[in-house]
């Protein structure tokens, strides 16, 4: 598996180390961030079987928002296309080649989806 790179301190697990006793940790936490509408998301539909053992998948890369709205994105998708998948690292895998029904979906709810690949 390839190494994520990291470009933030957020990327190693958010640890922060202070010795000031009265610093607000409440402002480093991501669960406030805020996921942007849907016309302004750029989502990428990538279609891979690499790395897992020769099972097809399609994965959907670029949604800026929180973890829950990722999750609820992904449910969505899952349900649309009667199959399963998982929401991890900022990324939708969906089981199977369902790109273009993906695409069709979130197209239809206003997200801006670009095919990327073969």
């Amino acid at each position: 598996m390839a190494k994520k790179k990291l470009n933030s301190l957020s990327d190693i697990g958010g640890f922060v180390f202070s010795t000031n006793d009265n610093e607000n940790f409440s402002t480093f936490s991501d669960e406030d961030q805020k996921t942007l509408a849907t016309n302004e998301q750029y989502l990428e539909a990538h279609f891979s079987n690499k790395g897992r053992g020769g099972k097809t998948v399609t994965i959907l890369t670029g949604f800026q928002g929180s973890e829950t709205d990722l999750k609820a994105l992904g449910k969505l998708l899952k349900t649309k296309c009667g199959v399963g998948g998982s929401t991890k690292e900022g990324e939708i895998i969906i089981q199977g080649n369902y790109r273009d029904k993906i695409m069709n979906i979130l197209q239809k709810k206003g997200y801006n989806v670009k095919r990327v690949g073969g």
